[in-house]
């Protein structure tokens, strides 16, 4: 083989082994990405189906229902509210009427199956996507509460 053709195998070799090693890596990405959604989004139907995803609001008050290790609760936005099942240990912060977030997948059912479950750490944090989610659903019930009044009839 002369210089130049070994020199040119080399060089296609060296970006065969970029390119799976950008695609390994990218996979690896795509798996590992988890996206937020309100209860409202996931109503809407914008939440996958059959992926993992988080889901955050605050847990309704009376409805955290355990079962041994299996807890059952709602999470609401204020709007919309969505059922969570959890089999496992919850924070310690874990309250009604608080903050949280959670990672799993939803059901056909409507019943979000979560494997993770997050409180948020003191009384003044909330994670950013739940807060600014939590200010459009509250921006959004008072928007569609307010009613323009019926118009005036005057004489002709």
């Amino acid at each position: 083989m002369k210089p130049r053709t070994k020199r040119f195998a080399l060089i296609a070799a060296g970006i065969v082994v970029l390119c799976a090693a950008a695609a390994f890596v990218l996979n690896a990405f795509q798996s590992n990405l988890v996206f937020f959604f309100t209860p409202t989004q996931v109503s809407k139907g914008e939440a996958p189906k059959g992926r993992t995803f988080r889901a955050g609001g605050m847990v309704k008050e009376g409805s955290l229902v355990r079962d041994g290790n299996t807890v059952r609760f709602v999470i609401t936005d204020t709007v919309n509210e969505m059922p969570v099942t959890y089999v496992g240990l919850l924070p310690d912060l874990f309250k009604e009427g608080k903050g949280v977030v959670s990672q799993g997948k939803l059901g056909d059912d409507g019943l979000f199956v979560a494997t993770e479950v997050l409180a948020k750490h003191d009384e003044n944090y909330m994670p950013p996507e739940a807060q600014h989610a939590m200010d459009q659903a509250a921006a959004a019930k008072a928007a569609k509460s307010v009613q323009t009044p019926a118009p005036i009839k005057g004489n002709p």
